[in-house]
């Protein structure tokens, strides 16, 4: 997934629940057992709200624990005024719980620390990771992590709409000048909800003042001799408590909380779960928008009308559910599954199959892993809610033999083929000497053109489109982990009823999707490129890619070298042993002992910061830090790269075959899993020798790597028309000295290599609607310097800046944008009149079309070589698309053919009216060839 596509909430369970109780305290829900069920019912509305409205990636709730938190151990009279809990809250909880486990969404909590540390502690790691992350909470205290990619979601209550709070809101709100002081305003005024004492007599008005004045809460108490009065002696007389409170409401951002990422995607909820526990709760309404059916028993409804966390008054009012109502399934919709089981009826399908002009298939297999997966059976449908299926045996002879009997249909050219993740079945089916021919039509790939953000699995796409639930996998083999069954186990009457319905609903789902594609004009980009793209990644990932597990051994007994030398240079630097892993140490080491710092900054457990920022900043003045960093990059290369990348090569052919994902990110660019190759560090000289290990298949092949050079700049040059970039790409400019000599005013000659940074940094940030407060940020410059260099640059660039105003004009208009292919991004926030969420619409509505676009050209690129390699017969095959580069295993006889066509191929994919420059190097190993 691509940066923009990561979107994670984070909610704060019991801050939503005590809002929903209160909401409902003057109209209760009772149902009809006596229990009070508003707090549970208020949570549920968020939650569904969230999943049906923001449609996050990525989602967990945090919880407080009844343990003592550190805070406790600081001040024992911490949250000392908060009354006894209520009865319908602790009654709750657990069902909220449930409830969350129920939506297959991760519950988080550990004793010692409460639910603002976990998620200011996953936010900040999330953030770091390229996510946009939304802490969802009524709790103000939250402001204080709020940053460039990290939000405070505050819920839409009694009648007030959702609030989402970026940088320039919470500084507006608590009218102050940086994120950091949010901390110096609660200790100042205190907080009376958590027992946090503040200045006794401080307000809102008075803290805001000496911010304004002095900044910090430390820096007042150096200069009480400027106050005056009873004020000045409460300042003083209180100094060590105002201290005290501002570390009581910081926030732990380093609690011990591991991030997980994929512990985190949202994947649905299990229907079956959440059904039991809304017909416990008697949740009517919301069971019967979600499910079509009603609970068991009527709600006891008190007062008449019912408050709900959305209106100010309402009967029930639920959100709109991600579940459509009325559902059929394979238990209430007339079906005939036939199951295809004697060579009689094989023939017969087979003849009937070839007379059809297309026909729907699926595989089913015993490994989520095309090239592990053996095929179990084979099910087909071209009627709708007709289907068959045929079981394959498990002796491989004997599948060979009868597969063998399907080859001249499915690879007969004039069929249309239709299926959900074809590329999965087509690589499956090349194990047993299939080539799937023919035109392709594949519902999940068509789906994700219309609507590129949501999900695209068939189940979804049944509940969507069909008002249909199908046959769960987990009801045939039970749910993911080492206790998971196999097909092979499965009763042939249930495998046959779900594998059918798989091929009749794929049927269905193909002839609502088709006309949708039309109407919103994409059916040239799905015909001509996404489907032909789907045999070039299928052949990409049946090839794989050698890995040199002897290299990566040397390269790991390198770094351990490495590190103990490290470590040694390390101790002696320190001038003592200790554990170089833990913060707290080292940061006693820093400046305890080596006094590094004069006021070095502390973390919010009182423990100094250690973080990569501050031992970049403090290697310019000691060895120590540097050596802290270096250590630091080679245990995440050892353990992240060089010892996980050999776990990974398939035991089938010893090589290492990524899984190119074609419907995830909204931009159209392709990403990669197992392994993810995106990822693979080139910033450092240590993190390139990682491509060192990918390698040529044997001494007759090199790898041969082509890139394009600065398309998306390229790109911005094509679309805006800007002449002065234009004029530097068609004549072969340095374009990031060329930006530089323009925007710093000085000749091309006199650039030196800091305007050359700035410049290029420059050149991709704003292209992305980069603020002044990220460029500084990036260029670790004054905010003022920054707003001064874009300010030239648009200067310097007059045609960049009036082609993105019209982005953003034309998106506001339609709410979409378009690739060069025409592509499609939504915009649906555009109009939006929260800032935060216009603003991330704006930005997109420049971006999305560049790196679209750049996605459409390597694509149809990919499509023009792999046609082209087919047609002259090559043995080099394509193997690994990375960014805007490709790389081949090149036979060394085929090495000058390919360097004279590929970089045509690559250039003329798509007419832009500027020169696209294509660099193409070689090598035994990736890094050589890059």
């Amino acid at each position: 997934m691509s940066k923009s596509e990561k979107k994670l909430f984070l909610l704060d369970a019991m801050a939503l629940i005590y809002r929903a109780h209160f909401a409902f305290s003057k109209n209760p829900r009772i149902n009809s057992k006596g229990m009070s069920t508003g707090a549970v019912l208020g949570f549920t509305n968020t939650l569904v709200e969230i999943l049906s409205k923001e449609k996050p990636s990525h989602i967990a709730v945090a919880f407080d624990t009844s343990a003592p938190t550190f805070r406790h151990k600081q001040f024992e009279p911490y949250k000392a005024n908060r009354q006894e809990q209520p009865e319908d809250i602790q009654m709750a909880i657990p069902w909220v719980k449930k409830l969350v486990k129920a939506f297959d969404i991760p519950c988080l909590e550990k004793d010692g620390w409460e639910a603002d540390d976990i998620i200011g502690t996953i936010a900040k790691k999330a953030a770091r990771e390229n996510f946009t992350v939304y802490m969802m909470t009524p709790d103000k205290d939250y402001g204080q992590l709020v940053e460039e990619k990290v939000f405070l979601y505050k819920p839409a209550f009694m009648g007030n709409g959702v609030d989402i709070m970026g940088i320039p809101e919470v500084l507006k709100k608590w009218d102050i000048e940086r994120i950091d002081q949010v901390v110096d305003m609660l200790g100042l005024m205190g907080d009376a909800v958590d027992n946090i004492p503040g200045i006794p007599g401080v307000g809102e008005k008075t803290a805001v003042k000496f911010l304004k004045e002095y900044g910090s809460i430390e820096n007042l108490l150096k200069h009480t001799h400027e106050l005056k009065g009873k004020l000045k002696e409460k300042v003083i007389e209180n100094a060590e408590l105002a201290l005290l409170s501002k570390k009581l409401a910081t926030i732990d951002i380093d609690s011990p909380v591991a991030f997980d990422e994929e512990s985190l995607v949202f994947h649905g909820p299990n229907v079956d779960e959440v059904k039991a526990i809304f017909d416990e709760m008697e949740f009517r309404t919301l069971a019967k928008r979600m499910f079509g059916t009603e609970t068991a028993s009527p709600t006891v409804e008190l007062s008449g009308e019912q408050l709900d966390m959305f209106a100010t008054a309402a009967k029930e009012e639920e959100p709109e559910a991600i579940i459509p109502s009325d559902k059929g399934s394979i238990a209430n919709i007339p079906h005939d599954y036939i199951l295809i089981n004697s060579p009689e009826l094989i023939k017969s399908l087979i003849q009937y199959l070839s007379l059809q002009k297309a026909f729907c298939f699926d595989t089913e297999t015993t490994d989520l892993d095309a090239i592990e997966a053996q095929l179990v059976g084979l099910s087909f449908s071209y009627i709708p809610h007709e289907a068959y299926y045929v079981p394959v045996p498990e002796k491989r002879e004997d599948a060979q033999k009868l597969i063998s009997q399907f080859k001249e249909v499915l690879e007969n050219p004039n069929i249309i083929k239709i299926g959900q993740n074809l590329k999965y079945d087509m690589l499956v089916l090349r194990k047993y000497d299939i080539d799937v021919s023919g035109p392709i039509y594949d519902t999940m790939l068509a789906h994700y053109l219309i609507d590129p953000e949501t999900r695209h699995g068939m189940d979804y796409l049944a509940e969507r489109y069909l008002n249909y639930t199908p046959v769960s996998i987990t009801e045939l083999i039970g749910k993911k982990g080492k206790n998971q069954g196999s097909m092979r186990d499965v009763a042939l009457k249930e495998i046959t009823e779900y594998a059918a319905e798989d091929a009749d609903i794929t049927l269905q789902l193909q002839k609502i999707l088709a006309p949708l594609v039309k109407k919103d004009n994409q059916e040239k980009l799905l015909n001509e490129v996404e489907f032909p793209l789907v045999e070039v990644l299928a052949a990409m990932e049946f090839e794989g890619i050698r890995v040199d597990k002897e290299n990566l051994a040397e390269f790991s007994k390198e770094l351990e070298i490495e590190i103990g030398e490290l470590e040694k240079e390390i101790y002696d630097l320190a001038g003592e042993h200790f554990n170089i892993s833990s913060p707290k140490q080292l940061g006693e080491i820093l400046f305890d002992k080596l006094k590094i710092e004069e006021k070095p900054k502390k973390t919010k457990t009182g423990q100094y910061a250690t973080g990569e920022e501050i031992l970049s900043r403090l290697a310019i003045i000691h060895p120590l830090p540097s050596k802290i960093l270096d250590i630091r990059e080679l245990q995440k290369l050892k353990s992240t790269y060089v010892d996980a990348l050999p776990k990974l090569i398939s035991p089938t052919d010893g090589r290492v075959h990524t899984s190119f994902n074609q419907a995830v990110a909204a931009t159209g660019r392709l990403s990669s899993t197992n392994p993810n190759l995106q990822n693979i560090p080139i910033r450092t000289d240590r993190g390139r020798l990682i491509r060192k290990a990918f390698v040529a298949r044997d001494e007759n092949h090199v790898l041969l790597a082509a890139d394009y050079s600065q398309i998306e700049l390229r790109l911005m040059a094509a679309f805006s028309k800007d002449e002065t970039m234009v004029l530097a790409f068609n004549e072969g400019k340095d374009i990031h000295a060329a930006t530089a000599a323009k925007i710093f005013k000085v000749p091309l000659e006199e650039v030196d290599s800091s305007m050359r940074r700035k410049a290029k940094t420059a050149n991709f940030g704003i292209i992305y609607g980069i603020s002044a407060f990220g460029l500084s940020q990036r260029l670790a410059i004054p905010r003022k310097e920054a707003a001064e260099i874009i300010e030239a640059y648009f200067r310097e660039f007059p045609g960049v800046k009036k082609y993105m105003e019209e982005c953003i004009e034309k998106a506001r208009e339609v709410e979409y944008v378009e690739t060069i292919l025409g592509r499609r991004r939504y915009l649906r926030d555009i109009n939006s009149r929260n800032m935060t969420m216009r603003g991330f619409a704006e930005r997109n509505a420049i971006n999305a079309p560049l790196q679209g676009s750049a996605a459409d050209l390597i694509k149809i690129a990919m499509i023009n070589i792999h046609e082209w390699m087919k047609k002259e017969k090559l043995k080099s095959k394509m193997i690994l698309q990375v960014h805007d580069e490709l790389i081949f295993d090149a036979r060394k006889d085929e090495v000058e053919l390919l360097k004279t066509h590929i970089p045509r191929l690559m250039s003329d994919a798509i007419k832009l009216g500027i020169p696209v420059l294509v660099e193409v190097g070689t090598g035994n190993n990736w890094l050589e060839a890059h």
